[in-house]
């Protein structure tokens, strides 16, 4: 049965603010024309802040026992983003690519459990942090002369 006591509101209040930085950095990466744009922005960051969520208020009727831990399930959130990003990084014509997305999404999850465990302020002042890296360090990136990656790193056939 539906219930819309304090609790419920506070969490679906926590759920709407990680979609809403979620989406702030997807959007970013949309107009980047990222293959993990806005939706995958989106959803990781939502999923990381319910499993957070969970984790420390699902599981609380549990916590009476010896082995109740409500970090399990958030460390279990940055293992699975990990590996959902190391499938991001890819070789193509001896340039790595995926580095940033794989990256931007990890923070995205470390985000979204930030508002789980109610740092609101903390996962919109590193929502501000994300977006500036992304913006402004690819200015600054532009500028920096790069040696050809091809001489940097042997590609073994």
């Amino acid at each position: 049965m539906l219930q819309f006591d304090p609790i419920t509101i506070r969490i679906c209040s926590q759920l709407l603010l990680a979609v809403i930085l979620g989406m702030l950095v997807g959007v970013e990466r949309e107009h980047r024309r990222k293959a993990a744009g806005l939706r995958t922005y989106t959803l990781v960051c939502l999923g990381a802040a319910l499993f957070t969520i969970l984790s420390v208020d699902g599981f609380s009727r549990f916590a009476f026992r010896d082995s109740f831990d409500p970090a399990r399930i958030a460390a279990q959130v940055v293992v699975g983003i990990g590996f959902i990003a190391g499938g991001l990084i890819i070789l193509h014509d001896n340039r790595i690519q995926g580095l940033t997305t794989a990256a931007g999404l990890w923070t995205v999850s470390a985000i979204g459990m930030a508002v789980g465990l109610e740092f609101y302020t903390v996962a919109i002042f590193t929502t501000l942090l994300t977006l500036s890296i992304m913006w402004v360090l690819r200015r600054v990136e532009a500028g920096i002369p790069r040696e050809d990656i091809a001489e940097v790193i042997q590609i073994e056939k």
